[in-house]
């Protein structure tokens, strides 16, 4: 069954004109035929096309269902976009897809993207979610300053992975021997760059555990995925 998108669908009872161009012009939906419409915020509507229009298509709910994260806490992933954006857009799609709560872009002393719009990848983030059968969005935030990012209020595991051998290291341990299954985890990841000395200091000071990824240096966005990967690996086996 198709399956769309509209953060209104439960008081406008309509697709929003983005949904409705792809439901009837290019899926040839009409009315009578059944779709799935996810809010974003964990509620699945089976609803019944009432009326197929290309810029406004009506629905009718049939069923609702509430639907929360199978993961059943919350992953927050901060990262540091890469110079090239396709990894990052890359990147976005694939961490939805395994089940993120939210991204933070991060702007730290050595980052190569020094701007960020967010309105291609947080259509990004629509499609994983909808593709992946998922009823929550991750929430996606702008370019944040590290400095804002380490002081932000959170509860739960907190993680900063690097890999270069200038800084701290002998503090480090594997993340997959750190992380508490089924405890609120934010992972914090670096530019091509790494992180700074200053900036590792600062995450240490503000509670932040110093993890590895493993012996290979991994690219930014292979780090980002790798550590929800292997979040969700434990979890899956407990």
């Amino acid at each position: 069954m198709h399956r769309f998108y509209d953060p209104n669908i439960a008081t406008t009872l309509q697709l929003s004109e983005e949904e409705s161009k792809h439901c009837v012009r290019v899926l040839r939906l009409s009315e009578g035929d059944e779709i799935e419409v996810v809010d974003g915020c964990g509620n699945l509507y089976l609803c019944k096309i009432a009326m197929a229009h290309p810029k406004r298509c009506a629905v009718t709910i049939v069923e609702h269902k509430v639907c929360p994260p199978h993961w059943g806490h919350k992953i927050v992933l901060c990262v540091a976009p890469t110079k090239n954006l396709d990894r990052m857009e890359d990147m976005a799609d694939r961490v939805t897809e395994m089940g993120v709560d939210r991204i933070i872009p991060l702007l730290c002393r050595n980052s190569e993207r020094k701007v960020l719009k967010t309105e291609r990848i947080q259509k990004i983030l629509v499609s994983a979610m909808k593709q992946s059968l998922k009823a929550q969005l991750p929430k996606l935030d702008e370019l944040t300053p590290f400095k804002e990012l380490v002081k932000m209020p959170f509860e739960g595991n907190k993680f900063i992975a690097y890999c270069d051998k200038m800084l701290p290291r002998e503090q480090r341990r594997l993340l997959s021997k750190e992380y508490r299954p089924g405890t609120d985890t934010m992972i914090i990841i670096g530019p091509e760059g790494d992180f700074s000395p200053e900036e590792v200091t600062m995450a240490l000071e503000a509670g932040f555990v110093p993890v590895s990824l493993g012996e290979s240096r991994l690219r930014t966005e292979t780090a980002a995925m790798f550590a929800v990967a292997t979040c969700h690996a434990i979890d899956m086996n407990q």
